[in-house]
C-alpha cells in the first residue's frame, strides 16, 4: 500500500472517532462561564414554568349579576382567592380538590365593584399571584320583604315565620333555597307559599305542630342577589331574625256555648263569657285556628272598612286581631247583655271591660285561637292572619317550592 493511502485511512479513521465522541461532548458538563472562550448559551424556561392562566367570571363593567363568582387556572393550580366588594366585605367560596377552580358561596350582586386576587403555582411550583375586577350593572327594580315575627321577641306556640314580598316572586324556588330556619331542638316545619290578604305574595315557616315553649328560632333570609323572576326586581339585602316561643297557651273559643277559655300548659286558667258574630250573614265570625297577630290596645273600628256599610264607627278598648278581614278578640261592654248568651257582634269576639282587661295582659301574638261553632264563615284562610294551621301537615308540605 502507498504512503497516500495509508494517511487517507488514518484520516477517515480520525473523522469517524470526532463523530462518535461529538454525543458524548454534548452530554458533558458545559465549560465554566469563567473559562476563557466558554460559550454563552440562551436557556429557554420549561414549559412547567410558565405562568399559570387564571380566568374570572363574571367579567367586564356591566356583569351580569345573580350568578357565583367563578375563577378558573389553566397551566397551573390556585392556592389561595379573595374577593372582596367595595365595602371591604369578603365573599367566601370553595376551591375544587384539583386546585383547578373556585366558587363563591354567594352570588354577586347588583351595583357592586368587585376585586378577585388569586394566589397560584405552576405545574413546576413557581408561586405568582394575579388580580381582577369586575363591576355588575345595577337593579333596575329591587324587591323588598316585610317579615314577622320582630327580633328579640317572645311569641306564642303557633306564630309561623312570615315573610311578604313587596312585588311578585316567580323563582320561587330560587328565593325558598335562601332561606334558612334554625332551632335550639332541631323543630321539623316546612315553607309554603300563599297568597297574602293584601293580594302579594307570601312564603310562611310552620312547625309540623305547635312550638315547644322555650325553643329558639333563627330566620337567615340570604336574598341579596336573588332575582325574583318576570317583573319582580332584584332583592338587594339579607334579612334576619331571631325570636323564642313563650308558654304554651291556647285559647279555646266555643261560639255554641258563648265562652272562651284561656289554656295554660294544659289547665284552663280562665272561663270569660264572650258574644262571637251575628248567625245567618256576613257578621258571623270564622271558625278553625287563628292566630293572634298583635295587641293593638284602644283603635277605631269602622263598619266601612269590612265590608259592613255606616253599622259601627267606635273606638275599642285592649283590641288583639286575629285576621286581616277584620275579625278581633275585644273589650265590647255595649253588647254586656250578650255574653254568654247569644252571638251579636258584627263578627270579633266581644267580651266586657273587666274580662278583656285581663285577658289581654295575658296573651301574646303568637297564640291560637281555636274557634269553633256551627254557623260561621268558614274556616280562615291561610293569608288571612296567620291561618296555615287550618291545613293538614301534608296538605302544608305541597306548598312549598321545592317539593
Amino acid at each position: 500500500m502507498s504512503r497516500i493511502r495509508v494517511l487517507a485511512h488514518a484520516r477517515v479513521r480520525a473523522a469517524v472517532v470526532a463523530a462518535l465522541l461529538a454525543p458524548l461532548a454534548a452530554c458533558s458538563p458545559a465549560a465554566s462561564p469563567a473559562s476563557p472562550g466558554a460559550p454563552v448559551t440562551e436557556v429557554t424556561p420549561s414549559p412547567d414554568d410558565r405562568p399559570v392562566t387564571v380566568t374570572v367570571t363574571p367579567a367586564g363593567a356591566k356583569a351580569p349579576a345573580g350568578e357565583p363568582v367563578r375563577v378558573t387556572a389553566a397551566g397551573g393550580r390556585l392556592t389561595s382567592v379573595t374577593v372582596t366588594d367595595a365595602e371591604g366585605h369578603q365573599l367566601t367560596g370553595r376551591a375544587a380538590a384539583d386546585g383547578r377552580s373556585w366558587v363563591s358561596d354567594r352570588k354577586a350582586v347588583p351595583g357592586t365593584s368587585y376585586t378577585v386576587k388569586a394566589a397560584t403555582r405552576s405545574s413546576g411550583g413557581t408561586a405568582r399571584s394575579t388580580e381582577a375586577g369586575f363591576t355588575t350593572a345595577p337593579a333596575e327594580k329591587v324587591n323588598k320583604v316585610d317579615w314577622r315575627p320582630g327580633t328579640g321577641s317572645t311569641v306564642g306556640v303557633a306564630q309561623p315565620v312570615s315573610l311578604v314580598f313587596d312585588h311578585p316572586v316567580k323563582n320561587r324556588a330560587e328565593v325558598e333555597k335562601q332561606l334558612r330556619i334554625t332551632t335550639s331542638n332541631d323543630t321539623e316545619g316546612s315553607w309554603g307559599w300563599i297568597r297574602d290578604w293584601s293580594g302579594r305574595d307570601r312564603v310562611d315557616w310552620r312547625p309540623r305542630t305547635y312550638w315547644k315553649p322555650g325553643t329558639e328560632v333563627t330566620l337567615k333570609a340570604e336574598l341579596n342577589g336573588t332575582d325574583s323572576g318576570a317583573a319582580g326586581g332584584w332583592f338587594v339585602r339579607d334579612y334576619t331574625t331571631a325570636f323564642t316561643i313563650g308558654d304554651r297557651q291556647i285559647v279555646e273559643v266555643d261560639l255554641d256555648r258563648h265562652q272562651l277559655s284561656l289554656v295554660r300548659d294544659g289547665r284552663t286558667v280562665r272561663r270569660i263569657p264572650v258574644s262571637g258574630g251575628t248567625p245567618g250573614g256576613d257578621k258571623r265570625s270564622w271558625r278553625g285556628t287563628a292566630v293572634l297577630m298583635a295587641k293593638e290596645g284602644t283603635i277605631n273600628m269602622n263598619s266601612e272598612t269590612v265590608g259592613l256599610g255606616n253599622a259601627y264607627d267606635k273606638m275599642v278598648d285592649h283590641s288583639m286581631r286575629l285576621t286581616w278581614s277584620g275579625m278581633y278578640a275585644h273589650a265590647a261592654p255595649w253588647n254586656a247583655k250578650h255574653f254568654g248568651r247569644s252571638n251579636q257582634s258584627s263578627g270579633c269576639i266581644g267580651m266586657s271591660d273587666a274580662d278583656a282587661a285581663w285577658f289581654y295582659a295575658q296573651v301574646r301574638p303568637g297564640d291560637p285561637f281555636e274557634i269553633t261553632g256551627k254557623d260561621t264563615k268558614g274556616v280562615v284562610d291561610p293569608g288571612n292572619g296567620f291561618g296555615a294551621w287550618n291545613l293538614s301537615w301534608a296538605a302544608w308540605q305541597q306548598r312549598s317550592a321545592l317539593r
